[in-house]
């Protein structure tokens, strides 16, 4: 493995090999990097930057380093330096190379962390996995956004748009409305029982409930009557 050498005189230069890193990847001191992996895709020209943020939530400064196992594809910045207490630090990482004989090879960053003043054999380090592809995956939010748009039902009629204007009542039952409002308009001009006044048989006379009912099935098919007229126009 190789190691990312510190920073110079740019602020941008191209990883040198190092002697082989320890094979552990168990972090005695833990360390709080996003994201856990990198992705890079040949065909999306601004995946070829990547960023890993490195946090620092102790009460003391914390000294890195990042290596690589492929320093010749990769350029980073600020490959090494300090972490405030209750910080973070940006690494930006650039891949060099994007070659079709490297889709799918997945090389790995190596982030060593340890307390400044303190030896790096007792800090931590933590592996990021890169892996070039050759393209990008549709995102689900661009097969959501070209998706067929919902349509309402047939039955589902606009006034305002004159579409689905529904027909006129047949005559039979226009017919049966007009009886049934002339019924009802007559059993509200009959007399109610007991009144002295009337000159018209007992038998016509009718109850306050008949009544009742005769001004609600009036109401309904005048109600029923409006609207019809005002959706066939």
């Amino acid at each position: 493995m190789h190691r990312v050498p510190a920073r110079g005189e740019e602020d941008e230069r191209r990883t040198t090999p190092e002697a082989s890193l320890p094979s552990g990847s168990r972090s005695p001191l833990p360390i709080f990097i996003f994201p856990p992996a990198l992705d890079f895709y040949a065909d999306d020209q601004a995946s070829h930057k990547q960023v890993l943020t490195l946090y620092n939530p102790f009460p003391r400064v914390l000294r890195y380093k990042v290596l690589s196992t492929a320093p010749l594809r990769y350029t980073v910045v600020d490959a090494e330096g300090l972490v405030k207490p209750n910080s973070c630090i940006d690494i930006v990482t650039r891949h060099r190379d994007i070659r079709a004989r490297h889709y799918g090879s997945t090389d790995k960053f190596r982030v060593e962390v340890w307390e400044e003043g303190g030896g790096r054999g007792v800090g931590g380090r933590k592996d990021i996995p890169a892996t070039l592809h050759p393209t990008r995956p549709q995102s689900r939010e661009r097969v959501t956004s070209e998706s067929p748009k919902w349509h309402p039902p047939s039955h589902v009629f606009s006034v305002r748009h004159g579409r689905g204007v529904p027909r006129p009542l047949s005559p039979g039952l226009f017919g049966l409305y007009i009886l049934v409002g002339l019924v009802s308009l007559v059993v509200l001009m009959l007399p109610l029982h007991g009144d002295p006044r009337s000159f018209l048989h007992e038998n016509l006379h009718v109850s306050v409930v008949q009544k009742l009912v005769a001004a609600y099935v009036l109401g309904t098919n005048l109600i029923i009557q409006s609207l019809q007229s005002l959706l066939c126009l």
